[in-house]
């Protein structure tokens, strides 16, 4: 297949990609987590804020490295070219088990408890469990429908949050006080902890660079995806969360943290509307699937095509879809949904994937350094300055949480040992392709 026929995803799709990414089963559990950790809606705001600034730092110095090397795969191949393609190969084995497969596992989670709560016969990981494999039938089959199905779910899911939070203000009976009621003693750790749950909220938010090689125009279209998208997402976050502390007090909302939305349509709408909000809801988490199903198959793809994963990775169907890839992927999605608990791997995915963002960062600096006059079609704004907060948000979370949640970083730190091994054994030249 030639270049020009790969680049068929616009910038529209690019970035409903990043968007659709974004919104899912963070933005409709997150919240009650967090209440059950800060007790104060003013605190978890804050935290939201600060997410949303980590997050735009992000982009705009992906899309540097996006425009810079629009090939797919993201930090795969930032990392490899920016550090060293044992990092990049790393971060690619981290997408396939963290970055992908596990947020589509706990979206799916998420659809099922949604749907679960309005009907309590149907089994929370049945209803996930059905949503992956139709999903990933979808973006197996073909590149262009499942674009199109994609755009169509985020405008959906964009205007279902518009929606309930004017309807929230305008018509819901909440109360503005909720914001004041707080409870329990904070304190650093639990801050750094809220902020890499949060930091899993924010995820997607460098979606669109996966698939930077089958963009159209990817040094224009790859930064305005990135950018425009997660921009749009952290003002839907803030006014979400402030219709959700509008709807009920944050010990309601800890109380039922992985159906939050439930509880708060409940409140401001009554049952027969709260039900039907919430069954909105947990078909907005269809696009969140959607969305990873189609980003996370590019790091496999070009891994495959370097040579340091199965060749058969790599391989495409007529229409272009990656179908092996993406096939593998919602494997091991339904894997993890039968077999993990929805907070110990919410934890987990915030913490590893906050620390492969960061190392693109590293290769940013890097590659500043190294290669000064390299083709640089879009700058990263305020740069270093962008990049250096970037770092230091990452770090403190990042050390704290390892303080507060050992078992999730030797969880971390045995997916990087079996990384490891897995990229010495693709090195060998005699190994099975």
């Amino acid at each position: 297949m030639t270049d020009s026929a790969r680049r068929r995803i616009g910038v529209t799709a690019a970035t409903a990609l990043v968007v659709a990414n974004m919104i899912g089963a963070g933005i409709f559990t997150t919240t009650g987590f967090l209440s059950q950790r800060l007790g104060s809606p003013w605190l978890v705001l804050g935290v939201w804020v600060v997410g949303g600034v980590l997050a735009l730092c992000g982009a705009t110095v992906y899309a540097e490295l996006g425009a810079m090397m629009p090939r797919v795969g993201g930090e795969y191949v930032y990392l490899s070219r920016g550090l060293h393609p044992s990092v990049g190969f790393l971060s690619g084995w981290v997408s396939l088990l963290v970055g992908f497969s596990a947020p589509v596992a706990l979206s799916a989670h998420a659809f099922g408890a949604y749907i679960h709560a309005v009907e309590p016969a149907v089994p929370v990981k049945l209803a996930g469990g059905v949503l992956i494999v139709a999903v990933t039938a979808l973006h197996a089959a073909d590149v262009v429908w499942g674009a199109r199905a994609q755009t169509l779910l985020t405008i959906y899911k964009v205007a279902l949050i518009a929606v309930f939070a004017v309807a929230a203000f305008t018509v819901g009976s909440g109360d503005w006080r909720h914001l004041d009621m707080t409870f329990g003693d904070p304190g650093g750790r639990d801050l750094a902890i809220a902020l890499v749950i949060v930091s899993f909220a924010y995820l997607g938010w460098n979606a669109a660079a996966y698939v930077a090689g089958e963009l159209r125009d990817p040094r224009r279209a790859l930064p305005r995806a990135l950018l425009g998208g997660t921009a749009l997402v952290v003002v839907l976050y803030l006014a979400l969360n402030l219709a959700l502390f509008y709807a009920a007090p944050a010990a309601e909302l800890a109380g039922a943290p992985e159906a939050v939305g439930h509880v708060a349509a409940l409140a401001l709408f009554g049952t027969a509307a709260g039900d039907a909000f919430s069954l909105l809801i947990g078909l907005a988490l269809v696009s969140s699937v959607s969305a990873m199903a189609m980003a996370g198959p590019r790091v496999y793809v070009a891994m495959a095509e370097d040579g340091l994963f199965f060749r058969g990775m790599a391989r495409r169907n007529r229409t272009g879809a990656p179908w092996v890839s993406v096939a593998v992927q919602g494997a091991l999605a339904l894997a993890m949904l039968a077999t993990s608990t929805f907070l110990d791997l919410l934890t987990y995915v915030g913490f590893t994937l906050s620390g492969f963002s960061a190392l693109a960062i590293v290769a940013a600096f890097a590659l500043r350094w190294r290669e000064p006059d390299a083709p640089r079609p879009y700058r990263a704004f305020a740069w270093p300055l962008s990049g250096a907060l970037f770092l230091a948000l990452s770090a403190w979370m990042v050390t704290l949480a390892i303080v507060d949640r050992p078992a999730v970083a030797l969880a971390g730190g045995a997916t990087l040992a079996a990384g490891g091994a897995a990229y010495l054994w693709f090195r060998r030249p005699e190994h099975p392709r």
